[in-house]
C-alpha cells in the first residue's frame, strides 16, 4: 500500500466536496428529527451519515481494498475498529467533529481523516469547512497548514500560556487539580471539536491539549500533525500516543518535551485518578 502525492490531494479534495455537499447545506437547517443520540449524551445527524458515506465511497477509490474505519459505521458496528490494529492498512475517518456544535449552530466543527498502516498513523487530515483551513501531515514529512510548513513556536511561560481541555473532561478538570495549580496557567478552554483545536494549536494561538477520552477518529490525524510540527503527543503515562490505544489513555500535547513534563507534573493529581475510570 502507498499512498502517492497526488493521493494527498485527492484527500483533501474529497473533504471539501464532502463538507460543501452534505455538512454546509444542512448547518443551521437541520430539523427535530435530523438530530438524534447514539447514547446519552452523543448526538448524530443526518449531516455525519451523509459525509461518512460520502467519504468511504472516495477512500475506497483512492485506495481500493483499504478498509474505512468511520465513527458511525462503529457506532452501528463496533467490531469494525479492530482494522486499525489488524490491518495492514486502514483509513480512519471522523465524517463531522464537533457534531454537538453543528447541532445547535456553532460554526466550529470540522472532518477529519487519517491513514494508518499496521496501527501507526501515516497520515491525516484536518478540515474546516467554515473557515476554509486545511492541516495536514505525513509521517517524516512535516506538517502543514494552508499549504505552509508549520513548526510549533516556543511555548510562552505557564502563566501565558493557553490550552485546551476535552469538553467532557473540563469539570472533571477543574475540581481535581489543585487551585494553585491551576493558577499557573493563562487560560483553560474547551472549543467543543478536537479538530479545531488541532489547527488552533498549529496556528500557534494555542500552545497545548489535554484530553481524556482519545478515539482514534479524534486524535490520529492531530496527535500525528503535533509530532511532525516537532511538538509531543504523549498518553498521560508518557508513553507515545497511537491510535490503538484504549480510548481512556488520554494524550497530552505540548510543544516540546520540557513543556510536556511540565503540564504533566502539574496535572498529575487530575490524570491519574481519571485513568481509572472506566471508559464511557
Amino acid at each position: 500500500m502507498t499512498l502517492r502525492d497526488g493521493d494527498l490531494q485527492r484527500v483533501a479534495d474529497l473533504m471539501r466536496d464532502s463538507a460543501a455537499l452534505e455538512l454546509l447545506p444542512r448547518f443551521r437547517n437541520l430539523a427535530r428529527h435530523d438530530i438524534r443520540e447514539k447514547s446519552p449524551g452523543d448526538l448524530v445527524t443526518v449531516a455525519d451519515e451523509a459525509s461518512e458515506r460520502r467519504l468511504a465511497a472516495g477512500l475506497a477509490k483512492i485506495l481500493p481494498g483499504v478498509p474505512v474505519v468511520g465513527e458511525e459505521a462503529v457506532a452501528a458496528e463496533p467490531g469494525l475498529v479492530a482494522h486499525i490494529a489488524e490491518s495492514d492498512a486502514a483509513w480512519i475517518v471522523d465524517p463531522l467533529d464537533g457534531t454537538a456544535n453543528f447541532a445547535r449552530g456553532n460554526d466550529r466543527f470540522a472532518i477529519i481523516v487519517a491513514l494508518v498502516r499496521r496501527g501507526e498513523t501515516i497520515a491525516g487530515w484536518i478540515y474546516d469547512p467554515v473557515r476554509q483551513r486545511l492541516a495536514t501531515a505525513a509521517h517524516g514529512g512535516g506538517a502543514q497548514l494552508d499549504g505552509v510548513s508549520v513548526q510549533l513556536p516556543p511555548t510562552p511561560a505557564l502563566k501565558d500560556s493557553r490550552g485546551f481541555v476535552g469538553v467532557k473532561f473540563k469539570r472533571e478538570v477543574l475540581r481535581k487539580t489543585r487551585p494553585a495549580a491551576l493558577d499557573q496557567l493563562g487560560r483553560l478552554t474547551t472549543f467543543g471539536c478536537a479538530g479545531i483545536e488541532y489547527i488552533e494549536t498549529l496556528a500557534g494561538r494555542y500552545h497545548f491539549s489535554f484530553y481524556r477520552w482519545t478515539k482514534p477518529w479524534d486524535h490520529a490525524a492531530g496527535a500525528l500533525m503535533a509530532v511532525e510540527a516537532g511538538g509531543v503527543a504523549n498518553r498521560h503515562d508518557g508513553q507515545s500516543y497511537r491510535p490503538t490505544q484504549a480510548i481512556n489513555a488520554g494524550i497530552l500535547v505540548a510543544s516540546d518535551a520540557v513543556r510536556w513534563r511540565e503540564l504533566r507534573a502539574l496535572f498529575s493529581a487530575t490524570a491519574a485518578p481519571l485513568l481509572e475510570m472506566p471508559a464511557p
